[in-house]
């Protein structure tokens, strides 16, 4: 019995030590994120991205939607709970004018990036990102990032990193006002 409580607290230090690393290094990225300009008011740039059941979709096929974009990856952990809040904004906002899409910017395959999504959910388009599509909307050198697109086709917020559900709907009810 001593030898597997020893074995759970190893594991449990381990485990510790671990995500304590992840979160330095994710606050160090966070801090240079600062310096990239901010792109809040400006033409939200078009894409041609593949979904991942083999669709071309251009982010210009929502013409007078909001549209909520999400960079995201596989691998990181607070992707999921965004994910799924996502979905249910999707679903509750998508009747007033909101598209979510989820653009994977990670290396995972595309069999991998639609079996995630899917075992968490979401319905809404996943699209396989490309690191020029990243840039056209000011970088996304940390994951998560989210652009808020207004009616009107203007970026109304970039978010780095994650936000608590109350922010993000209140950043889709401004995306939603924003009318052309």
């Amino acid at each position: 019995m001593k030898c597997a409580s020893i074995m759970v607290m190893v594991v449990a230090l381990g485990i510790t030590a671990l995500l304590a690393l992840k979160l330095r290094s994710f606050q160090a990225r966070r801090a240079s994120v600062g310096e990239t300009p901010s792109i809040r008011g400006q033409t939200a740039p078009d894409f041609a991205l593949e979904s991942v059941d083999g669709r071309i979709v251009h982010l210009s096929d929502f013409h007078g939607k909001a549209v909520l974009i999400h960079f995201w990856a596989t691998s990181w952990l607070p992707c999921r709970f965004e994910m799924q809040w996502f979905e249910q904004m999707h679903n509750q906002y998508g009747p007033q004018g909101l598209q979510v899409l989820g653009i994977a910017m990670d290396n995972a395959d595309k069999k991998d990036i639609a079996e995630f999504a899917s075992n968490l959910g979401v319905d809404y388009p996943i699209l396989l990102g490309k690191e020029s599509v990243g840039d056209s909307y000011g970088g996304v050198r940390v994951l998560p990032v989210t652009v808020y697109v207004g009616r009107d086709g203007k970026i109304v917020e970039k978010v780095f990193g994650v936000k608590g559900h109350d922010e993000i709907e209140d950043d889709v009810r401004k995306a939603l006002t924003r009318r052309r």
